[in-house]
């Protein structure tokens, strides 16, 4: 398939990025462009606010996907692949397929390397740099079966990992609505089987936390292996949605305007990040 194939792709695609009046985000022509995507069953309302705490600099772009808000009536995706491909056709019909950068939390980073990689096959430019969260290294996944869980379990499970916010019954009546879209993420990510690829020539920044079962240190480091360029992984306190508030999600986002602005000037004088910042390979 070829770029401009990617374009005739069926209408309805600005619906991806719903900050967008009537085509290009707001701000899409600052660099880089943080293109944020969700953890399974997410919303692009996780990145509420990042906007504004990351500065003008940058301009967040967060990804609806198909089965929630203004895209309810649409079939969620169950496998990743197509996924993956009809987000890369989004972000090219969008002019969103150069100077970017890409965050994702959980099933968001797994999707955010499918899309890097998608992009790159296309001969598009790889993201400039690559942020990965809450998330085994991609051939660690196909180990889980969280889609086939009872109703009772599937909320016990969510529950247990801290996803239903401060206020449990309001979580488990939000939950309870999204249980289908839920459901398709979790059969995609179940069922995804990570086919041997060449690594990334973008850097990687990889975050994990204290009391994540789902991504732990070990599986979260397994990212180095996925990038040929600098990876720094940032090893926070929390559970498996640190992103949701408090000490863990400020200082993720003190890493991200940190490097971003690594980023930015790199881009704004057309030359590489300095040797000090990008060829490194340490945990901290």
């Amino acid at each position: 398939m070829s770029p401009a194939d990617l374009v005739r792709r069926p209408a309805g695609q600005s619906l991806w990025f719903p900050r967008a009046a009537g085509g290009t985000p707001p701000g899409a022509d600052a660099v880089p462009r943080l293109v944020c995507l969700p953890h399974a069953g997410g919303t692009p309302s996780v990145y509420g606010g990042w906007q504004e705490e990351l500065g003008d600099g940058v301009a967040v772009v967060p990804v609806l996907l198909p089965g929630r808000g203004l895209r309810l009536r649409e079939e969620p995706h169950t496998a990743l692949a197509p996924l993956a491909r009809d987000l890369a056709a989004a972000l090219v019909e969008q002019r969103l397929a150069h100077d970017y950068v890409l965050f994702g939390h959980s099933m968001g980073a797994l999707l955010a390397y499918e899309v890097a990689c998608q992009l790159r096959d296309l001969g598009r430019t790889e993201p400039l740099h690559l942020f990965v969260s809450g998330s085994r290294a991609p051939h660690l996944y196909g180990d889980r079966s969280d889609h086939t869980l009872p109703d009772a379990e599937l909320h016990r499970l969510v529950r247990d990992l801290g996803g239903l916010g401060a206020d449990h019954e309001v979580g488990a009546a939000y939950l309870a609505r999204r249980l289908p879209v839920l459901r398709a993420d979790l059969h995609a990510c179940d069922t995804y089987r990570w086919r041997p690829r060449r690594p990334l020539r973008c850097p990687m920044t990889a975050f994990s936390a204290d009391d994540d079962p789902i991504a732990p240190f070990g599986h979260v480091e397994a990212w180095r292996a996925y990038t040929t360029s600098s990876f720094l992984h940032r090893h926070l306190t929390g559970g498996h949605f640190f992103l949701g508030g408090g000490a863990p999600r400020s200082r993720l986002l003190r890493e991200l305007r940190a490097e971003l602005g690594r980023v930015r000037g790199a881009t704004d004088t057309g030359t590489p990040a300095s040797p000090s910042s990008r060829n490194r390979s340490w945990t901290c």
